[in-house]
């Protein structure tokens, strides 16, 4: 018999998809980490009515691990099982779905597990890391041989693509607990006397060099009184910077204690010390760091600690990175072939130039492609060059000696040298200084900077990922930004599509972002319709993906009775909320995959523009700006704004 005639009554024939989607929905929107896993399998296996689902965590090794397993009636706990000789070991050998729609026993009769429940049928996912490396998998097996239904497929992929990104949220959380455990070991094993102590200068913490140089115990210290090991004139310029950070409004974090100190061991033996206090706050309450050490030595435990603070600040940044949507999504030619060149261009040591609109997503390419070079387990630090003053920039660029400046009263690692051995991404790199193109330069040829304030030349080794939105050819022939640096970022260009040349990639888009803010704010949301899709595709984006992520997420605010409320988040443009005119609808059947001429998307992103000025009271920049309501640049904004001869009304 056919598998088609032996699936022929089987429920998931007759599956209520949008049921089974709120179903799973609802049973997961409130769970993370591995209570996610378990409220997944558990709904998965309930709304398909089948007889068992799990997820697995993969490292390479011969044996599968489950994260969860939902069998029956029930979980089974602490499963594990031979990958070999399994329906599972194609998925991660061949990373790819497969489905077996009956006689599974008679396929893999070697694998033990499979006639003891009954098994007929199965089907699995690969769950993939933004490399594309394989980090487990999500499976379904059922009692009764399971139909090739497109809409479980469809679903099946959904919830498979959530649970990929929870795995790499975990492994991100993992690696900034590791992170922090690294810097508590630093503080432990720093040669460098580190006292902490709260805003009644009371001691509430200590390594062991501080136990050594004032001669106690943890015990001994941890609760005295810092004016004990501080006699004096000591004391009183210990209190007086504290009064200083205090009242400076938060600008200043730390200070540098000129002159010596003198201290106290606690037999009373007195020795002189050189210090930095610094002030930071814990729950809105105050509390300060003094860190002694040696006139005559100059340790390198405070760079480490330095070091170790801002990689952990970096990997905080990855996580909100990833606690979003971070796929890159879409299947249209365009964004194929840039995808191919990525997958061209990762394992070298080339420079690469992303070009592309605001808001296409450039950074997501370049972590893409960091991601899959050989430099993936190294650091990408980001660095926004319109972002920062440029007042500032070369001191973020290279870093700074204490007193290069003022208000330099510390150290401080600069971004490239953050980046050794990684990747560094200079976003809207367009925006530099000439002053600075030259210094970046260097670095492109010579693989060394100076720090500001600094005689010594560091070497490094970075790789180079540059994106803007500017005609950096434009900017070399009006003077504005040097040929050399040009030519030297200018080795691999990407140009990133725009979202209204990638077709359907905007319905994908939009209903993985709906799917992802509704599960943020716990509220179901039912499947885009015909029309929703239609007026999705027929808007312009000028401010691409990221404006479409608002839109999206205004939409789930305001849906009602679970369907996305396009009329309060679509900007009022002809086509969006209007009714269309007979002649129109007669064009959109006759060409359903029409693109819009130049002047047409010109008059639809000025009408965008316009409405978004006029709600803001034309406010261009800052909170409540229409740069703000339109996920754009200020500066991106106003070069439009005079592009498109904007005027304000009299």
């Amino acid at each position: 018999m056919k598998a088609e005639e032996t699936t022929h009554g089987h429920p998931l024939n007759s599956l209520d998809e949008d049921a089974a989607l709120r179903q799973i929905l609802e049973g997961t929107a409130k769970e993370t980490g591995e209570r996610f896993f378990f409220a997944l399998v558990e709904n998965l296996a309930k709304a398909l009515d089948i007889f068992g689902a799990w997820v697995t965590i993969w490292h390479g090794e011969t044996r599968l691990r489950a994260v969860a397993f939902w069998l029956g009636d029930r979980f089974v706990p602490d499963y594990e099982y031979e990958l070999a000789g399994t329906p599972c070991e194609p998925v991660f050998r061949e990373c790819r779905l497969v489905h077996i729609q009956d006689r599974l026993v008679e396929l893999y009769p070697n694998d033990p597990d499979l006639k003891p429940v009954g098994a007929v049928s199965y089907m699995g996912v690969p769950l993939l890391d933004v490399d594309g490396a394989i980090l487990g998998h999500l499976a379904i097996l059922d009692k009764h041989p399971l139909p090739a239904e497109a809409r479980v497929l469809a679903l099946f992929r959904i919830f498979a693509a959530r649970a990929g990104a929870e795995l790499r949220r975990l492994r991100a959380e993992h690696q900034i607990t590791e992170s922090e455990e690294r810097l508590r070991r630093l503080f432990d094993s720093a040669m460098d006397a580190i006292v902490e102590v709260d805003s009644a200068l009371n001691i509430t913490r200590m390594n062991r060099a501080a136990g050594q140089t004032f001669n106690c115990t943890n015990q001994e210290m941890i609760g005295r009184n810092l004016c004990q090991f501080l006699p004096g004139k000591g004391m009183k310029k210990i209190s007086e910077l504290m009064h200083q950070l205090d009242s400076d409004g938060g600008g200043r974090r730390s200070v540098w204690i000129p002159g010596r100190l003198q201290a106290l061991m606690a037999g009373g033996r007195e020795f002189l010390a050189e210090a930095t206090l610094s002030r930071f706050e814990v729950g809105r309450e105050p509390f300060y760091t003094l860190i002694l050490r040696n006139v005559n030595d100059r340790l390198e435990a405070e760079k480490k600690i330095h070091s170790l603070a801002a990689e952990a600040e970096y990997l905080r940044d990855e996580i909100k990175v990833l606690g979003g949507f971070d796929e890159i999504l879409g299947q249209s030619e365009a964004l194929q072939s840039v995808l191919q060149d990525v997958e061209q261009v990762a394992p070298t040591d080339t420079t690469v130039l992303i070009l592309g609109e605001t808001g296409t997503g450039k950074e997501l390419i370049a972590r893409a492609i960091h991601g899959a070079s050989r430099r993936k387990d190294k650091a990408l630090i980001t660095i926004n060059c319109a972002a920062i003053p440029a007042a500032l920039m070369e001191s973020e660029f290279f870093g700074h000696e204490r007193g290069a400046f003022t208000g330099a009263t510390q150290k401080r690692e600069g971004r490239f040298a953050l980046a050794d051995h990684g990747t560094i991404f200079l976003d809207e790199v367009g925006e530099l200084s000439l002053d600075l193109q030259a210094k970046l330069l260097r670095v492109l040829q010579e693989g060394e900077f100076t720090p500001v304030g600094s005689s010594q030349t560091k070497k490094v080794d970075v790789r180079v990922i540059a994106a803007t939105n500017r005609d950096l050819g434009q900017a070399v022939r009006a003077g504005s930004f040097r040929d050399d640096l040009f030519y030297r970022l200018n080795v691999f260009p990407l140009s990133i599509p725009p979202l209204r040349e990638r077709g359907d990639d905007v319905v994908v888009l939009a209903s993985a972002f709906a799917l992802k803010f509704a599960q943020r704010i716990g509220r179901p949301i039912e499947p885009l319709t015909d029309e929703g899709k239609r007026r999705l595709k027929a808007y312009g984006w000028p401010g691409n993906v990221r404006e479409l992520q608002n839109v999206i997420e205004r939409a789930v605010i305001t849906s009602r009775d679970g369907r996305l409320n396009l009329d309060r988040a679509l900007p009022n443009v002809p086509g969006n909320g209007e009714k269309e005119s007979a002649s129109a609808r007669a064009t959109t059947e006759e060409s359903p995959k029409r693109i819009l001429n130049v002047r047409e998307l010109q008059q639809l992103e000025r009408q965008n523009i316009e409405s978004a000025l006029e709600a803001c009271n034309w406010r261009v920049a800052g909170k409540d700006g229409a740069a703000q309501l339109l996920g754009l640049n200020p500066s991106t904004l106003n070069s439009r704004i005079r592009t498109l001869k904007i005027q304000r009304a009299r």
